[in-house]
């Protein structure tokens, strides 16, 4: 098992900055990633912060609707988004999280079941795209991408600093297409993707972080229902032993054994069963055959008043729905029972266990070999639910240690944070994850025969991630390597073929060619490259053909001798490898492969022995010589597949104009608010401010009113679509005329109290220069005088300004201002303090007499000898001690990195 850890995470008590060399992010952000739902938690080092948290919204809520709509030309986001559904259910995208990597139908048929009113179209990969009012087409990586830079931002606001690296959480059922979707729209997002992580994995790091297992291991099943989906997943959960700084101690660790899922089931189904309960009941009311389903606005209505009826019902026994002008203008309103809703969803109930029976049976073990059963998503919340589980594990409680909604993201906030340059923490929790699906590797080429040399299993289910591997077959012309999943009964939602992936190796003809002619020591290989990254994501990484040649070489005989020992174990090691890579079913471990090294003797080494040993005998030897040419690599998806490089280029370039319309959008928002507060905030200045009169005519105060009003008129009618750039003109005409009376109003009595104060310091400057009189005699005299005419100069100057302003009338600009006077004592206050912090001289230090300098230097002198001579001594003890002990080289103790 201690081999086996894959990945220790160091997590949190106390988090710090690891120092380096490089500028290093300051935080880390997770994503939860839901049908209906984002969840995003932030790893921030700033001092006086939450080291780990949940980030809120624009309306201070933990979990924002993963929602993009686009109206009147402008695209929403999250709650905005989620502020129009009612009205406008075929502007606003949801479940897009689903339609990543789906075929067009699949992604049709389930908007339909959904009641979902999409304009969809069938792009060129044969994928959905999704049309808008002003005839763009959006794929669902574009709309994925839009929601993961939104919960991005949402991370950004936490510790007010940009946050790139992220770890995104995803269910375990997605398959290669859905994987490489959600890293391309996290590519579009301007997000650095960390890794992906299963989301019963981050749930089991934040489970297992505050938790002991040095005495005893248990088997936990995370049971997670969500939105659209249900899982279980079996963990185990232990401790083994290690050494750091040369004492033991217990480290945690848990591996994933096996997960099982419904993909097709969850809290939607249970909500549809309502929404059709009670579109039945309301065409019934209704009457004249008209059916309230085939009104895409009435059953936006119906379902967001289905959702919240369905959240009374867990916790109470009966709940009321409510909703006004559901259809032509007729309200409706009923009631249901929690018995009646069970009675709805009976059949869903016994379909809820169906991912715990699985993976118990697939385990081998009995419900009594469970320690807890932690129940994770929205859906399990639901007490019939909670009762059947507990029914069928024969338990009176279920384990509720975790938040339902948040140990996702928290858990996989841990990963962000152990993965990323800049973060340490202080607690190892060692993770085993494993890749969902097995896959098969199919060789194909002309002249290759199906058989257990081209067909074979890569990678096995539950296979531990991260893993290199590689594969060696004897073949001498360009191939074809196929990827697909292990079983066509166990594919990702939406894919009906197994094979995923092509990649067309080419090169390994032109090689044989080039060397088929000369002296080969074996047959022609081809060596293939696979990994299986920490994302689950498999791919042929790069491939090589491995050539030996046997070649003569002249040497002198006494070479020969020498090199005899040397050869001869070159020739048994390359046979091992040979016969190691030439098995048919042999897959390596990369840990294990060759090093990629050639195998030659060199020949300028050889011609200068050759010279050293002129006129000696020689004799021929064989000599074996390694190629590796790499090969070229062409991948081509089967299926849906992710965005291609050109189109990449064309997402990127139209979402760099969305971003850039919707920082023009939130500026004229700002500008249009900042607009109206000033219009409101001034008129009740004028209006309650009786001093206003005093420095202002009635002719300028009413010219500056019907000016506000008349921007006020126009913010109301022709401004509502203004520009930002109107708001801005507008706003500052309106400046311009209110600033300089708002100015003078506040002189009123900022002046005066500048006048008084002033005075007051220029009446202790005397006082400040008697007390350096008595106090610091050696101050200049020059410069305290400097002082005092300074000061002169100041009272004459402030006597001028004043009478000068109180001929100055008060509807003008004032002849001095606060800030003037401030100023000018300012000055006079820094030249006083840099003479009061003249340092008072030092004392001078007579000499000592002759006679005295030449007794103390004759002291120091023996001084000196007596210490020289007692250092040699010591000197020569040591050197004595250090020739008489044993000159042996002990080799320093070896201890854990730090």
């Amino acid at each position: 098992m201690r081999s086996g850890v894959a990945a220790f995470l160091i997590l949190p008590i106390f988090l710090v900055i690891f120092l380096s060399a490089t500028p290093v992010e300051p935080a880390v952000a997770s994503i939860d990633l839901g049908s209906e739902w984002m969840k995003v938690a932030v790893v921030n080092l700033k001092p006086g912060q939450i080291p780990i948290s949940i980030v809120i919204n624009e309306m201070s809520k933990r979990k924002s609707p993963a929602l993009v709509a686009f109206n009147a030309g402008n695209r929403l986001v999250g709650e905005e988004a989620a502020g129009i559904t009612a009205r406008y259910p075929s502007k606003v995208y949801s479940q897009v999280r689903d339609m990543i990597g789906k075929p067009y139908q699949y992604v049709k048929d389930m908007i339909d079941s959904l009641y979902l009113p999409f304009d969809l179209v069938e792009d060129s990969r044969g994928a959905a795209g999704f049309k808008t009012d002003d005839g763009v087409v959006y794929s669902a990586e574009e709309l994925l991408a839009m929601i993961l830079r939104y919960g991005m931002s949402l991370a950004e606001s936490h510790p007010r600093s940009p946050i790139r690296d992220a770890v995104i959480a995803i269910p375990p059922y997605f398959g290669q297409t859905e994987r490489r979707g959600v890293l391309q729209a996290a590519q579009l997002a301007g997000i650095n993707v960390l890794s992906l992580i299963h989301e019963h994995s981050g749930a089991a790091l934040q489970y297992g972080i505050d938790k002991d297992f040095s005495n005893e291991s248990r088997h936990v099943i995370f049971y997670d229902m969500g939105s659209r989906n249900t899982y279980a997943a079996l963990v185990y959960f232990s401790a083994y032993n290690a050494k750091e700084f040369g004492k033991a101690v217990s480290v945690n660790q848990f591996q994933v054994k096996d997960v099982r899922w419904k993909t097709n089931l969850g809290g939607q189904n249970m909500e549809l069963r309502l929404v059709e309960h009670f579109a039945d009941e309301f065409n019934k009311q209704l009457g004249n055959g008209v059916d309230v389903r085939n009104s895409p606005k009435a059953m936006a209505k119906l379902k967001k008043q289905v959702k919240r009826t369905k959240e009374i019902l867990s916790a109470n026994t009966m709940a009321p729905l409510s909703v006004e002008s559901l259809y032509d203008e007729r309200d409706f309103r009923s009631t249901i029972s929690r018995e009646k809703f069970e009675e709805l969803c009976e059949d869903l109930w016994e379909q809820s266990l169906a991912p715990v029976k699985e993976v118990l049976k697939h385990s081998d073990l009995k419900v009594n070999d469970i320690y807890a059963v932690e129940l994770i998503g929205g859906a399990t919340r639901v007490p019939k639910l909670q009762a059947k589980l507990q029914e069928f594990l024969g338990r009176k409680d279920l384990d509720k240690h975790l938040d339902a909604d948040e140990a996702i993201a928290l858990g996989s906030s841990l990963l962000a944070a152990n993965l990323s340059d800049g973060i340490k923490l202080n607690r190892k929790l060692g993770m085993i994850d494993g890749s969902s699906y097995g896959f098969m590797v199919e060789l194909i080429g002309s002249d290759l025969v199906k058989d257990e040399s081209t067909q074979f299993l890569l990678v096995p289910r539950m296979k531990k991630m991260p893993i290199k591997l590689f594969r060696s077959i004897k073949h001498n012309k360009d191939f074809v390597v196929s990827l697909s999943y292990e079983s066509a009964y166990e594919l990702p939602p939406g894919v009906f073929s197994v094979q995923f992936v092509q990649f067309s190796v080419s090169g390994l003809t032109e090689a044989t060619e080039r060397y088929s002619a000369r002296n080969l020591s074996s047959p022609i290989k081809a060596t293939m490259h696979f990994s299986l990254s920490r994302s689950g994501l498999v791919s042929l990484d790069r491939a090589e053909a491995v050539i030996e040649l046997s070649e003569w070489v002249e040497v002198p005989k006494s070479i020969n001798t020498a090199e005899t020992n040397a050869s001869n174990a070159l020739n048994a090691t390359e046979t091992l490898n040979l016969s190691t890579e030439g098995s048919p079913m042999d897959i390596q471990d990369s840990k294990k492969e060759i090093p990629n090294t050639e195998n030659e003797t060199n020949s300028s080494d050889v011609s200068a022995e050759v010279n050293d040993n002129v006129g000696a005998e020689t004799e021929k030897v064989l000599k074996k010589r390694t190629f590796k040419v790499p090969l070229k690599i062409v991948e081509k998806q089967i299926g849906p597949g992710v965005l291609s490089k050109e189109m990449l280029f064309e997402v990127k370039t139209r979402l760099e104009e969305l971003d850039k319309k919707d920082l023009e959008r939130r500026r004229t928002a700002e500008l249009k608010n900042s607009l109206e507060e000033y219009i409101y905030s001034t008129r009740e200045k004028l209006d309650d401010n009786e001093e206003i009169k005093k420095i202002s005519s009635q002719e300028e105060l009413r010219s500056f009113v019907e000016k506000l009003s008349e921007v006020q008129d126009w913010l109301y009618t022709d401004g509502e679509d203004a520009s930002a750039n109107e708001f801005e003109e507008r706003l500052d005409s309106l400046k311009a005329i209110g600033d300089p009376i708002f100015f003078r109003l506040s002189e009123l009595t900022a002046r005066p109290a500048a006048y008084e104060s002033a005075r007051v310091y220029l009446g202790d400057i005397q006082k400040i220069v008697d007390n350096w009189e008595k106090n610091k005699p050696w101050l200049p005299k020059s410069r305290v005088d400097e002082i005092l005419s300074d000061a002169d100069k100041v009272k004459i100057w402030l006597q001028d300004k004043e009478a000068l302003q109180k001929e100055t009338s008060h509807f003008i600009k004032p002849a001095i201002t606060s800030e003037e006077i401030y100023d000018k004592v300012s000055e006079l206050q820094d030249k006083i303090s840099s003479v009061n912090r003249i340092p008072k001289p030092k004392p001078k230090v007579e000499k000592a007499p002759k006679e005295e300098e030449s007794t103390s230097k004759e002291n120091s002198t023996n001084a000196s000898n007596s210490n020289s001579d007692e250092n040699s001594t010591q000197k020569d003890q040591s050197t004595e001690e250090s020739s008489s002990s044993p000159s042996t080289n002990v080799e320093p103790e070896l201890h854990d990195e730090l």
